[in-house]
């Protein structure tokens, strides 16, 4: 018997439609079942090839609950945009859970996109005001678009600010905003104007080792919700000190970034993962004066939640290319 596997190109994952709503709600479920331990996944290896903050991770996952396992290889390298390159690569592969013999290979660059900011969402969703209308993006890239489209999915927005050093890209995702999701998005040049005022800020520029600390302390408003996405790059360890409650989305991998890679250095002490507050084993918000952090690392949970919907869906409406094992 021929063994074959599904191959999808980034056009291809993007083609299948898989929305926001769906990709939030799966992503949900998958940090259900890690705050109740049912979910394999080592801390992430990498290499860094050239040194600097250039990286290649390999993240294995196995979540029982939705028959998922698997693996992305997947790379972050900052100065790709000077090349005219995207900043994240990489590719998926998704196993037969009962065999062990690879189902689909698939690129990851849109499911990492559009996964990151789900989680983002959902530490929104425990850590934000229900009510929370204003929001803020400083770096307006792949991650700035998603971020908004997922914040925009459970949160009644009213008003965007944009920052970003690039403003072509800043315009870019004002344009998106207004055309794709009919909101008003306001390109600011000052950072600041981008974080006081706003309930939910996102940052999600590179990740690097050290912050440039562009958001100081107070800007950061009483009652606000903040998603790192690109860990504590952006941030003055005074600003960070104001958190009153500082989570992340795995602790164990948190914890592997602090201590053995050197990221978060004097950042608070981790109040829940994000596991922990799905579950219901940690509290989230518990007034509307409360400054919450969310410092998601990635997770290949995430990952393996959303690739078997693509690979269904893939299935369903003949998209890819079977090629032999």
């Amino acid at each position: 018997m021929t063994q074959k596997l599904l191959y999808l190109s980034q056009k291809n994952v993007a083609a299948v439609g898989l929305p926001m709503v769906e990709i939030i709600d799966v992503v949900e479920k998958g940090f259900g079942e890690m705050g109740q331990k049912q979910v394999e996944m080592p801390p992430k290896p990498g290499v860094h090839p050239g040194g600097g903050d250039n990286f290649i991770h390999a993240m294995p996952a196995y979540i029982p609950a939705m028959n998922s396992v698997g693996v992305k290889w997947v790379s972050g390298y900052p100065d790709n945009p000077k090349k005219e390159l995207p900043y994240i690569n990489g590719l998926l592969i998704l196993n037969n859970p009962e065999t062990g013999l690879p189902l689909a290979v698939m690129d990851c660059a849109w499911i990492t996109a559009m996964r990151t900011a789900a989680a983002s969402a959902v530490s929104a969703k425990y850590l934000a005001r229900p009510e929370s209308s204003v929001m803020g993006i400083l770096a307006c890239g792949v991650q700035g678009h998603t971020h908004l489209e997922a914040m925009n999915t459970l949160f009644p927005l009213k008003k965007v600010y944009a920052f970003d050093t690039i403003l072509e890209q800043a315009k870019a995702l004002a344009d998106y905003g207004r055309d794709t999701l009919g909101l008003a998005v306001e390109v600011v040049s000052d950072p600041q104007k981008a974080v006081t005022g706003c309930d939910i800020v996102v940052t999600s520029g590179p990740i690097l080792k050290k912050p440039h600390e562009t958001i100081r302390s107070g800007w950061v408003d009483e009652g606000a919700f903040v998603s790192c996405v690109d860990f504590d790059s952006f941030f003055s360890r005074n600003a960070l000190n104001q958190a009153d409650k500082w989570t992340t989305d795995n602790l164990a991998q948190y914890t592997h970034y602090r201590d053995k890679v050197g990221f978060f250095q004097n950042c608070p002490k981790v109040h829940a993962d994000l596991g922990e507050l799905v579950a219901g084993l940690k509290k989230g918000r518990q007034n509307d004066q409360e400054r919450t952090f969310a410092a998601n690392l990635g997770l290949a949970m995430e990952d393996m939640a959303v690739a078997p919907l693509i690979y269904t869906l893939a299935k369903e409406k003949n998209i890819g290319t079977w090629l032999p094992l």
